[in-house]
Order: C-alpha cells, then sequence, then structure tokens
C-alpha cells in the first residue's frame, strides 16, 4: 500500500542519514589539530545535522506536520498536541512543493513526496471527522 511504501521510503532516508552523519564523524576525525581544538570549543553547542538534502528537507516537513496532528511527541514534555491548522499549512506546503519541482525530481525524491503527501493527507483526513 502507499503508507507501506512510504514507510520504507522514510526508514530508507532516515538510514541514509545516519549513513551520512556516520560519514562526517569519520571525516572529523581526520581534521587538524586546530579544527579539533575548536569543534571541542564548540561541542556544548554543536548539533550533528544531517547533510541537506531534498529528501532531508521532505522528512523534516513530514515530522512537523506528523506532529501538529498529534502523532509525535513533544520531546521536551513527551506530550502530544494537535493544531490542525498548522498540519494543514504543512501538507498544503508539501503540495506546493510538489506542484513546483515537478520534472525536476528524481524518481526516489518524487516518491518520498507523494507517499509522504498521501499519508499525511490520510492521517489529516481521519482526525477531521
Amino acid at each position: 500500500t502507499r503508507h507501506d511504501d512510504a514507510e520504507r521510503i522514510y526508514v530508507h532516508c532516515l538510514k541514509e542519514e545516519v549513513r551520512q552523519m556516520s560519514d562526517k564523524k569519520e571525516e572529523a576525525g581526520d581534521k587538524t589539530a586546530q579544527e579539533k581544538q575548536e569543534k571541542q570549543e564548540n561541542k556544548n553547542n554543536a548539533h550533528v545535522m544531517p547533510e541537506v538534502t531534498f529528501a532531508a528537507f521532505i522528512m523534516s516537513l513530514s515530522t512537523s506536520a506528523l506532529y501538529h496532528l498529534g502523532e509525535i511527541a513533544d520531546p521536551s514534555s513527551g506530550k502530544t498536541h494537535q493544531d490542525l491548522v498548522l498540519a494543514k499549512h504543512t501538507i498544503d506546503t508539501l503540495s506546493l512543493l510538489h506542484e513546483k519541482t515537478k520534472g525536476n525530481l528524481n524518481d526516489e525524491e518524487k516518491g518520498l513526496l507523494e507517499n509522504i503527501m498521501y499519508d499525511l493527507r490520510m492521517r489529516y483526513v481521519n482526525l477531521e471527522r
């Protein structure tokens, strides 16, 4: 089903992000002594961020929509919160990206975007009932 496809692509993208973060950690091991010192000084404020890719951007918007749909808990409080107006806005943003990027995405990116949009729309409609 489309939901299964969305989950499969989501897991694939997460694995890719983990691999990229691992690669970045290895690259960090090759830095000069000065870069290592600067990294250590900034360690308390640093965050390991995934590479900026279309898939990562789509996954970020998807996570935001899931949060607003009440599907993901707030990491600081552990509580869920539902804001269907913001969820719809995020879904509409994904739809806009889908329209504006037509013909410019590879098959994997297109499939990811379409499956996530389908999944989020179904979740939204089920909550609106």
